[in-house]
């Protein structure tokens, strides 16, 4: 059995490094275009094709939501009925503040066209409206190294978390595969591709500042159609993407996920606090999706079928992913237990 789990692992760390490489590719909208008010819900965004046996599919724009009221389904403990799959409609985690723009420093060679920076997706940096994050000097010197690292790992710190199955953290876990979102009474659960996170909703303390996670603790409370939560106690060891965007242990997140009225797309906007990285606070903008069985299977956003349930309600079955099939702490997909026999 150790022999049988142990080449499981080791073959799974190799498609899921496969995955962490592989390029996608997208168009998106301006920096004006995304923070433009809306009054109502999301319209349906022009969508690019799949790319080429990718079936991945990434949005040339998408509209701002608004914060009102709620007129949609209510669970019973009050909350707006927003459980289901979702998945960001831009790009991935290649690149932070160009999320079309690939791998900055990328050595391999990619079969790809970008076109000019206006073509593609804005940054999901909002606020400065440049796009940029605001780095103080060191900090900048910091990221710069972090992003030449992924590429020469000589270094524990210059390793992609996502590589050992770390949870992706915040933001990250947006934009890293389609994620499903559970409510429960006083609760919402997000389940990732690497990890999960839970907001609680009754509470209004957090946990003992020396206690630091992934993906921090998380507060929230419902404002009509806004899902608001107070994020502290970051561990720092995630990053936003593969360009090594980093913020520290002191960072405090304001997160608003604003849901359209027709529950079909939300936004989430985000503002980061952290005065020994940064100069100042800035905000980032995801948009999102829902999938459901009607749409197509999508390796990236949506690896979900129908489960067998003939004649009875549709129910989605969820795939498990590398990280949870492997039933182990991140780092056990590429470690060779001490004292295991190498199989032949």
């Amino acid at each position: 059995m150790i022999l049988k789990n142990s080449m499981r692992m080791k073959s799974s760390a190799v498609t899921f490094g496969a995955l962490l490489l592989a390029p996608w590719f997208v168009f998106a909208q301006s920096p004006q275009q995304q923070a433009a008010p809306s009054s109502g819900p999301a319209p349906a965004a022009a969508a690019r094709k799949p790319a080429t046996g990718g079936g991945i599919q990434y949005e040339t724009s998408f509209a701002a939501i608004a914060s009102g009221k709620w007129t949609g389904k209510r669970l019973a403990d009050g909350q707006p009925d927003v459980s289901g799959d979702w998945s960001n409609t831009i790009a991935n985690h290649n690149n932070f503040t160009d999320p079309q723009g690939g791998i900055p420093g990328d050595p391999q060679t990619r079969n790809r066209t970008l076109g000019p920076r206006e073509s593609r997706a804005p940054s999901r940096v909002s606020d400065p409206v440049d796009g940029q994050l605001p780095y103080q000097d060191w900090a900048r010197a910091k990221q710069q190294e972090f992003a030449a690292g992924f590429f020469n790992a000589v270094k524990p710190e210059y390793i992609e978390p996502l590589a050992r199955c770390a949870p992706a953290g915040i933001p990250k876990s947006l934009y890293w595969h389609g994620y499903e979102i559970r409510q429960y009474p006083g609760y919402v659960l997000f389940l990732f591709g690497s990890g999960w996170r839970i907001i609680r909703l009754a509470d209004t303390s957090h946990l003992p500042e020396h206690i630091k996670l992934w993906n921090g603790d998380s507060l929230g409370h419902w404002e009509g159609n806004t899902l608001v939560v107070d994020v502290s106690n970051l561990n720092s060891k995630a990053r936003f993407g593969r360009t090594g965007d980093f913020a520290s242990e002191n960072v405090h997140v304001e997160e608003r996920y604003i849901f359209s009225a027709d529950n079909k797309r939300y936004n989430y906007v985000a503002t980061f606090t952290d005065p020994t990285v940064y100069t100042r606070p800035f905000t980032v903008t995801i948009p999102a999706r829902r999938w459901t069985l009607d749409d197509p299977k999508n390796e990236w956003h949506f690896p979900v079928e129908a489960a067998n349930n003939p004649g009875k309600e549709r129910i989605a079955d969820h795939f498990e992913r590398i990280c949870v099939e492997n039933n182990g702490g991140f780092g056990q997909t590429v470690a060779q237990p001490s004292g295991e026999t190498k199989p032949n």
